[in-house]
């Protein structure tokens, strides 16, 4: 009877504990935590890790498109990865990362930095004192008639090797007395006291800044540019990481030298980029990688701050031609709005603009011998390779500078007569389409000259030319 009675209690032991056990199985509580409830991250972005616990399956929820999550659900204990892109803004952002599952919610708030530049030792801080709070189109509009120093700072040998004398501030207020409110001053700047590292000579540096007096001492603008220079930017693949070393290496100093000048200077990257001898039309190699030394010369004078963050930078079309510049120049990106213009140049027709021989001396509607008119290239041409510039850069809003134009002086019976006709429908055609003329000057006066000064006296050689690019 007692063992009778123990196995019934047995059993009822037994089912309670079985009873018991079940319901712990099934009603165990939900249990979901995560390691952070914040995370600060800089402005360049990174990574940061979660490391989720708990019994539940759970998801990662997000409501910003700049944080990643990986994984981004789970089941039970996992770690999570959050990859936060960097922030670009000048502005810190905020959002929130939602771990859910079982019924639970765990948040994780997220915080990133504004966008910061890192600068380098030389950069300081943007300085607009000095520098007009005006636009580029007006800036060119202001520029009025532009007149080349040609042959003879960027002389290879020195600045008297090309045959033009020292240049003096008397010469410069004749150029800006005649009519010329502009200079553009060619330079080759490969006087190096290093040129392992790209060390202008501070020598060649400061003659430079001597002459760019002259013309901004009397309310010149001036165009400071890096010209041919022996050919060293030849846009090829081969030849890109060089070049681009160079360039900026080079106008990093250029620019902290003239730093402080107002927006009466302006820098213009380059000359006639092409590859030595293919005056054909570029292979998308030469104007990809003449494209990339616009964008390199942009910044490279941006990083150096105060007025150069503001100055106008004029960047050139592949070998300054108006068909490349229309059909395979590229805008370079540049923080500062508004400041960029591009340059062409026009010697058109060939035969009579530059060409070497007596046979092409005549030009335009009121030629008189069509065997010494070239057979295009005339008023209309001219009209209509400038209309294309107004209408895919000024209309845009983008100014555009006729760096380079002229006709040499063949010394043929009446070729005067047409040269003055030539250079003054390019100046005016040039103008009314809201173009900046500079008339190129070679300090030649010779046959296939294009002085229009003695660069001796002043005095000028041809008045009559002065008058038909200045009027």
């Amino acid at each position: 009877m007692n063992s009778l009675l123990k196995f019934p209690c047995s059993l009822f032991i037994l089912s309670l504990i079985l009873t018991s056990c079940g319901e712990s199985l099934e009603d165990e509580p939900s249990q979901l935590q995560g390691s952070l409830t914040e995370i600060d991250v800089a402005s360049k972005g990174g990574t940061q890790t979660l490391d989720v616990s708990g019994n539940v399956a759970w998801t990662i929820s997000l409501n910003a498109d700049w944080v990643h999550a990986d994984p981004s659900q789970g089941q039970g204990d996992a770690r999570v990865t959050f990859t936060i892109d960097s922030n670009s803004a000048e502005s810190a952002r905020n959002t929130e990362a939602r771990l859910v599952g079982g019924g639970i919610v765990r948040t994780v708030r997220i915080s990133q930095a504004k966008y910061v530049p890192e600068f380098p030792a030389y950069h300081i801080p943007a300085d607009q004192s000095g520098m007009r709070d005006i636009s580029s189109l007006a800036l060119a509009a202001e520029m009025g008639v532009g007149w080349n120093l040609g042959n003879s700072l960027e002389a290879i040998g020195g600045e008297s090797a090309w045959g033009n004398p020292v240049v003096t501030k008397a010469f410069v207020d004749e150029v800006k007395a005649a009519g010329f409110t502009s200079v553009r001053i060619p330079v080759a700047w490969s006087k190096f006291t290093n040129a392992t590292n790209f060390t202008i000579d501070p020598t060649w540096m400061n003659r430079v800044q001597e002459v760019v007096d002259y013309a901004i001492g009397n309310g010149m603008y001036v165009l400071l540019n890096n010209h041919w220079d022996e050919g060293w930017m030849q846009p090829t693949f081969a030849q890109q990481v060089y070049v681009n070393d160079r360039l900026e290496k080079m106008w990093i100093q250029i620019a902290l030298h003239f730093r402080d000048y107002d927006d009466h200077l302006l820098f213009a990257g380059s000359n006639e980029v092409m590859v030595d001898g293919d005056y054909g039309v570029p292979k998308p190699e030469y104007y990809t990688v003449q494209n990339s030394f616009n964008q390199t010369f942009v910044d490279a004078v941006r990083s150096t701050g105060g007025r150069n963050a503001y100055r106008n930078l004029v960047v050139q079309a592949f070998n300054t031609n108006i068909d490349n510049a229309v059909s395979f120049f590229e805008m370079p990106s540049d923080p500062t709005e508004d400041r960029l213009m591009v340059e062409v140049h026009y010697y058109d027709p060939y035969e009579f603009a530059l060409k070497e021989d007596e046979v092409i001396t005549q030009w335009g509607k009121d030629a008189t011998d069509p065997a010494k008119t070239a057979s295009s290239g005339g008023e209309s041409f001219a009209d209509g390779q400038l209309q294309k510039m107004k209408v895919n850069f000024i209309d845009k809003g983008v100014p555009v500078l006729l760096g380079e134009y002229c006709a040499t002086d063949k010394k043929a019976e009446d070729n005067d007569i047409y040269r003055e006709d030539f250079l003054r429908y390019i100046s005016k055609s040039a103008r009314g389409h809201g173009l900046v003329p500079f008339y190129w000057d070679n300090g030649f006066a010779g046959d296939y000259g294009s002085a229009l000064f003695n660069r001796t006296t002043g005095e000028q050689i041809y008045p009559d030319l002065v008058k038909a690019v200045v009027e």
